[in-house]
């Protein structure tokens, strides 16, 4: 069965348990409300708005951001993730949290609900390597190392947003618009807005785009070949899962059941003696009532006499 041949039973419901669309979007907006709380605190603290944001900027952010020094990262490995779930900007969150939804749904649609996080943990960690690799060693950046970080879905979104089109390029969006275009023309016209950008203002965060949509695409192309990059993903994720869950089956009556109640052998058989008498009751038997009145244990007395 190919990715996109599945049914409409996983159609996208905001109550369905462990949704991984909702699950995504529900993290980005806790990290931004915690962030603006911080910065909130940090100016009423110091009294004024734009001393709190400075503060704020330079003390908090970078402990959520992707510094593209990598001295800086090595004090700070964990940004390599927390950073695809960092907004600091009411429009930045709102149009990548729109998009995600939109493309999101869409990859929920076609393949169910376990591909989405992985594609977009492989488009954020693809995307943190292209930045580092930019600013690290493309010629003139270097220069510009101290003062850049990363941050925002962005990357993460670009691909979901490209495996989606993978998968069924020709899927209709905005049907009530004259039916709709099909989504690959949307997805063309973002890459090349980002292909546009590079030479320009935030260059570093473009390529972490594109490198996204890359992972997007190597994510699909090597699922429709058989190899899911995101099963170990999911693996981790549902262990952590039972880690904290009351009511997960116990394993040890798992192994119990399988070695003792399921056995699909006897571990010992009967084997009653032979004796005259005994062949003649059951020969009395079958004249009485018939060969179809013995038990499997006379049929196989009388069977193993006829043989000695």
């Amino acid at each position: 069965m190919g990715i996109h041949d599945r049914d409409y039973e996983r159609r996208l419901s905001l109550a369905q348990e462990r949704n991984s669309l909702i699950t995504l979007i529900a993290i980005n907006l806790v990290v931004f409300v915690i962030l603006i709380f911080i910065r909130a605190i940090l100016s009423v603290q110091y009294g004024s708005l734009e001393v709190g944001t400075a503060k704020f900027q330079g003390s908090v952010v970078p402990w959520f951001s992707l510094p593209a020094d990598l001295s800086k990262l090595a004090t700070r490995p964990w940004t390599v993730l927390t950073h695809m779930f960092t907004h600091i900007d009411v429009w930045h969150i709102v149009g990548n949290m729109i998009w995600l939804w939109v493309f999101g749904f869409i990859l929920h649609d076609l393949t169910g609900n376990k591909k989405i996080i992985p594609i977009y943990l492989y488009g954020g960690l693809a995307g943190a390597l292209a930045y580092l690799l930019f600013y690290n060693l493309a010629p003139g950046m270097h220069d510009f190392l101290s003062g850049n970080v990363a941050l925002g879905a962005s990357a993460g979104v670009m691909a979901v947003a490209v495996a989606v089109t993978t998968i069924s390029p020709g899927y209709r969006i905005f049907t009530m618009l004259n039916g709709g275009f099909p989504i690959w023309i949307l997805t063309v016209i973002y890459l090349l807005i980002d292909l546009a950008s590079v030479g320009g203002y935030n260059s570093g965060g473009h390529v972490a785009h594109l490198a996204g949509a890359l992972a997007g695409f190597l994510f699909v192309f090597f699922y429709q070949r058989g190899y899911d990059g995101g099963a170990w993903i999911n693996r981790f994720f549902d262990w952590c899962h039972n880690l904290f869950n009351p009511e997960k089956p116990s394993r040890k009556a798992d192994i119990k059941q399988e070695l003792f109640y399921k056995a699909t052998t006897k571990p010992y058989k009967r084997t009653p003696n032979i004796t005259e008498q005994r062949i003649d009751e059951i020969l009395d038997k079958i004249s009485q009532k018939g060969i179809e009145a013995l038990t499997d244990e006379e049929k196989e007395l009388l069977k193993r006499a006829s043989k000695e």
